[in-house]
């Protein structure tokens, strides 16, 4: 966009564009997001950042009124392959606060200086200070939504101590943070978390997502495959709580989100679903997060895949009846590509009654149960040496998931999140038993790559068939093609069962 049409965003409050750019005025020292509800400034006091961090860095303030850090993230980190993209997934995962800018380096396999100047160049912040913002948008969080002690918190969001803990905050909010949690919002506000709720467990949070979001087919989407002791689903369709288990760097956890988003009734501008975190290790929030999002679709723009899939024929009519539809993802890359090769060549409920199994006989049982939820899924080191025999698969399909649960457990196929997708995909298909839809289906959902063409698939093939098109014409789908497996897909799912209601 050049700066007339970001300007021309920022006229309109277009919500559409919140996360993809900032604009800060000088006048002010404040920066915000381009749906801020404040009187717009004159274009002569206005700048653009590609970055909240660079913003900061210029000596800019976080708008109080529109909360810029609490923004969805950019689509283009999902799109983008490079090394900028690959780099903000891993920030996004909190390397840079567990491993620092070496060990950011290291996973990418570029210099720190190369990295450093590059990230520069681009997003006018170096990794330090992307991590930084981030860290910042953590500790409000839990400022205004916890009554922890403000040293604990200061850990929590992954700051080496308190003072510097206090000068960001300072410096980010122009509020020290006891004013910081004294000015939580209100339940009504549209913007960031609001103060927990009486009798709710958890940390309390508002996952922004852009545009219209599909909830109902993405909660069915995940209620298929929802495995007993590690997935819950609660609720009629239409009201349902998402709860899963999650193994994180520093613990383990517990995740529910809400099907009912919050926002505008249309979608139009956007909303969040409401999500509470229950985590052994504070340090693991900010992880956490991020990988919600990423199974939920929620930095993805809706607007540009139906925009470009709508002016197919062949999917127009499929665009236009389901608004916002997502490509879920996951919260652990090696959870999917088990349950992945788990359910090659067998139907969604055979798979998941392998999976079901595989949490039974080997996931790790959580300390104290909570409600269905019993297990951590297995670790892959766990069944890289196991006999599996407790699965009842042929002898051929067990040697492919110790073969597969192996070489993740050796880092031989890397699933973290800023992996290498074509590399990854082919260390897959290297391994035996893995065919090309197992592969493929791992880079879409693992890697949480937006352009994955299962070329094979059953109602892929039956929907170009009725249409009369050829796996050729697919090529103009680029590069939205695992939005348009899903819409294939719901074009014939069907809702599952209502869930069990909370007792």
């Amino acid at each position: 966009m050049s700066e007339g049409s970001k300007y021309e965003a920022v006229c309109s409050r277009d919500a559409r564009f919140d996360g993809d750019f900032f604009f800060a005025v000088t006048t002010t020292g404040i920066y915000c997001r381009p749906s801020c509800p404040a009187t717009t400034p004159k274009p002569q006091n206005v700048r653009f950042f590609p970055t909240a961090a660079a913003a900061q860095g210029s000596g800019f303030r976080a708008c109080r009124r529109c909360r810029p850090d609490a923004v969805p993230g950019s689509a283009a980190w999902n799109v983008r392959a490079d090394m900028v993209g690959r780099a903000m997934r891993l920030i996004g995962d909190g390397v840079v606060d567990r491993e620092g800018v070496a060990g950011l380096a290291r996973r990418l396999g570029y210099s720190a200086r190369q990295l450093q100047r590059q990230l520069n160049a681009e997003l006018g912040a170096g990794p330090v200070a992307l991590a930084r913002a981030q860290r910042s948008h953590t500790a409000r969080i839990l400022l205004q939504t916890t009554p922890l002690p403000i040293a604990e918190i200061a850990f929590a969001a992954g700051f080496a101590s308190v003072r510097q803990f206090n000068d960001t905050i300072r410096e980010i909010y122009a509020l020290t943070p006891t004013q910081l949690r004294a000015a939580r919002p209100g339940k009504a506000t549209r913007f960031g978390p609001v103060a927990q709720p009486a009798g709710v467990g958890g940390i309390p949070l508002r996952l922004a997502f852009r545009g219209p979001y599909a909830a109902a087919e993405v909660f069915d989407y995940l209620q298929r495959r929802a495995l007993t002791g590690v997935e819950e689903i609660l609720g009629a369709r239409g009201a349902r709580t998402y709860r899963c288990t999650l193994r994180l760097p520093g613990g383990t956890g517990i995740a529910e989100v809400d099907e009912r988003p919050g926002g505008r009734a249309d979608g139009s501008g956007g909303g969040w679903l409401e999500c509470r975190l229950h985590l052994s290790e504070l340090r693991d929030l900010t992880t956490a997060t991020q990988r919600m999002r990423r199974l939920l679709d929620l930095d993805a723009d809706p607007y540009a895949v139906a925009d470009h899939l709508g002016q197919d024929p062949l999917l127009a009519t499929l665009v236009a009846r389901r608004r916002g539809l997502r490509s879920p993802g996951t919260c652990d890359g090696h959870e999917l590509a088990v349950r992945a090769v788990l359910g090659q060549q067998v139907s969604v409920p055979a798979g998941r009654k392998l999976g079901t199994a595989a949490v039974a006989a080997y996931g790790a049982p959580l300390a104290e149960p909570s409600g269905g939820l019993t297990h951590l899924f297995p670790a892959v080191e766990d069944l890289a040496g196991a006999s599996l025999s407790a699965l009842g698969m042929p002898d051929s399909r067990r040697a492919t998931l110790r073969t597969l649960a192996a070489a993740l457990a050796d880092g031989t196929v890397p699933l973290d999140a800023g992996a290498d997708r074509d590399q990854a995909e082919k260390e897959l298909l290297n391994l035996r038993g893995i065919g090309p839809w197992t592969a493929g289906y791992i880079r879409m959902r693992a890697l949480g790559d937006p352009d994955v063409l299962l070329e094979g698939d059953v109602a892929v093939l039956a929907g170009m068939r009725n249409s009369g098109a050829t796996m050729a014409d697919s090529d103009a789908w680029r590069p939205w093609r695992s939005y348009a497996m899903h819409y294939f897909w719901n074009a014939k799912a069907q809702p599952p069962a209502p869930a069990p209601v909370a007792p």
